[in-house]
């Protein structure tokens, strides 16, 4: 009889998720469900409000990736009513977006993926001498001395010492599938240290051009923020030269130390191949040069791929209503014309029916309803959405500066391409489109500079935002690659309100739970065939769910700080 092994909820990310996995009598995981376990609600909260407001709800869904929604959503709207937002808007929208790929992708590698991978108790038995000289012999980050790796353990002996990990709380440390030497999890630790340190400096840009962080200020028609090289109480070039500075920074700990960090630690797993998945693979593109409609000025491509065929690229079009479609016949959500019917966001409906057991429960019936995420197709496939698919889109495409990077890396592993379907592969491809969006920050700050100094100052475009000016009744589609992948934004605007919105976020895409025709969601996939070192220990799990970077909304860890137990691992 095979074993059910769930966790739930899954540390280290945004929301609550539950995973619920069979293994049979080797410990390899045969099948995984992935539940959903909490319910935001935020199209029905849109409902009859002013579509001017709606950014300002909707980015309030993620806390983390804290633009993204209020980009799609202000490009929904701007749809809808046929609104062109001036050139510096959409630079300045841009350059935020990259600025946003690159924090989080930081965040993701060293908060909440890393300790997969890097065994933190095991840093104190280090040799700090060896660390320095393993960390000068990976790259020229100033921060590789004997004595700050020294400082650094001792720090570290302190906590442990006194029973008391901190942040290193609640890891499976010890576990027989971590294998980085002493000295490689020291240099980790002190990187995640550092980039902990500097995530709050790369988040200034938002502050300049949105005003805050978390949950910058957007506006529909442009920006909401004054550009002027003379006066001090506007975006000046005291300013931007900070921003400057700040991108300069960007790309050098990028190049200094997530990536020689990425090349490194993954150096030591190469036969970790699990975690493929589905093989779909579908991306909105982002980054206009031009106008969001302009898929031709689009630096992030878009298009499909099926089944790890990279030689062909389908088409993508959200506002087609036989594409994206979300059906609920496994979800805790009803539709008024059958569960078992995919419907287009244009036609989507948000109606809440939990039918699942009433908490605590040990087990969920997964033959019936079982998460309250939806479950999107395009043209009824399951697609997974994220880096690796808008990696592996451009390297089909033959982008060159990601078939350098993507050779770059698969060169020093000495792996070959297929190394990339896997939970590893889908790490690196982040480290590998980090690189990218930190030169796409350098590349708007330049392209805003210089638009500037033409003479150019207009932020936004305010000529329809009367309602008087709008149509009885339209529609719109917004979108963007949030870093977790394609995001869609839906709207049905009627006599200058908001009829109804749709909103289909990444997760939502690779968590889904299986449809009406049994075809199960990206992490359920990916889950399958993975062999479990310690079932009562599921790091192996932790690490390919954690390689999508789920983002359900806020979560918490294993334990409090007083031990308490508030996540169970059962094993039957």
């Amino acid at each position: 009889m095979a074993k059910k092994i769930v966790v739930d909820p899954i540390p280290r990310i945004e929301g609550h998720l539950r995973i619920e996995a069979k293994l049979g009598d080797n410990n390899v995981i045969e099948d995984a469900y992935s539940s959903g376990t909490m319910w935001r609600g935020i199209e029905i909260i849109l409902k009859g409000r002013d579509p001017r407001d709606a950014w300002a709800f909707a980015e309030r869904i993620c806390g983390v990736c804290t633009t993204v929604h209020a980009l799609a959503s202000v490009r929904c709207v701007e749809d809808a009513l046929g609104i062109e937002i001036p050139r510096n808007a959409r630079i300045i929208r841009n350059l935020m977006n990259a600025t946003q790929q690159t924090q989080d992708h930081l965040v993701h590698f060293y908060h909440l993926h890393a300790l997969d991978w890097v065994d933190v108790v095991s840093a104190l038995k280090a040799d700090p001498k060896e660390a320095s000289r393993i960390a000068q012999s990976l790259s020229s980050w100033p921060k590789s001395s004997p004595g700050y790796f020294k400082d650094l353990q001792q720090k570290l002996t302190g906590f442990v010492e006194s029973g008391q990990l901190g942040i290193f709380s609640n890891g499976y440390w010890g576990h027989p599938a971590y294998k980085l030497p002493p000295e490689v999890n020291l240099i980790a630790v002190a990187h995640y240290l550092e980039a902990l340190d500097f995530q709050k400096e790369i988040v200034k840009i938002h502050t300049v051009f949105g005003g805050k962080n978390p949950h910058p200020n957007y506006l529909v028609g442009g920006m909401a923020c004054a550009i002027d090289p003379n006066r001090n109480t506007a975006i000046n070039i005291e300013i931007l030269s900070m921003v400057k500075k700040i991108i300069e920074d960007t790309k050098v700990f990028i190049e200094q130390v997530y990536i020689p960090d990425l090349i490194a630690i993954a150096g030591f797993y190469k036969d970790w191949l699990y975690g493929g998945g589905l093989g779909n693979y579908l991306c909105y593109g982002d980054f206009p040069e031009k106008s969001v409609d302009d898929a031709a000025s689009l630096l992030w491509p878009k298009g499909a791929i099926l089944n790890k065929d990279l030689s062909t690229i389908y088409e993508v079009d959200p506002r087609d209503l036989n594409q994206v479609t979300e059906e609920v016949s496994h979800s805790w959500y009803t539709y008024s014309n059958g569960d078992d019917k995919g419907l287009h966001p244009w036609e989507g409906e948000t109606n809440p029916k939990y039918t699942g057991p009433k908490p605590p429960f040990e087990y969920l019936d997964t033959d019936k309803k079982y998460s309250w995420l939806k479950t999107p197709r395009w043209k009824d496939n399951p697609m997974e959405v994220g880096p690796l698919a808008r990696v592996l889109l451009a390297y089909a495409k033959g982008d060159p500066m990601i078939t350098e990077t993507v050779d770059m890396v698969l060169g020093k592993l000495e792996v070959g391409p297929e190394a990339l379907f896997s939970t590893l592969g889908r790490t690196a491809a982040r480290g590998i489109e980090c690189l990218q969006t930190a030169g796409f920050m350098m590349h708007y700050y330049n392209q805003l500079v210089d638009n500037v100094k033409t003479g150019d100052l207009r932020t936004a475009n305010t000529e329809l935002w009367d309602p008087s000016r709008w149509p009885k009744e339209a529609k719109g589609f917004g979108y963007t690659e949030a870093p977790r992948g394609a995001l869609g934004h839906w709207i049905h605007i009627k006599d200058g309100k908001i009829e109804d919105y749709q909103i289909v976020v990444p997760s939502t895409w690779n968590a889904s739970p299986r449809d009406a025709n049994g075809a199960v969601g990206a992490y359920e996939s990916a889950l399958a065939g993975t062999p479990m070192a310690d079932p009562e220990q599921p790091l192996e799990i932790l690490r390919t769910v954690h390689s999508f970077d789920p983002c359900l909304a806020c979560a918490s860890h294993v334990f409090d700080m007083n031990g308490k137990e508030i996540t169970k691992v059962t094993i039957v």
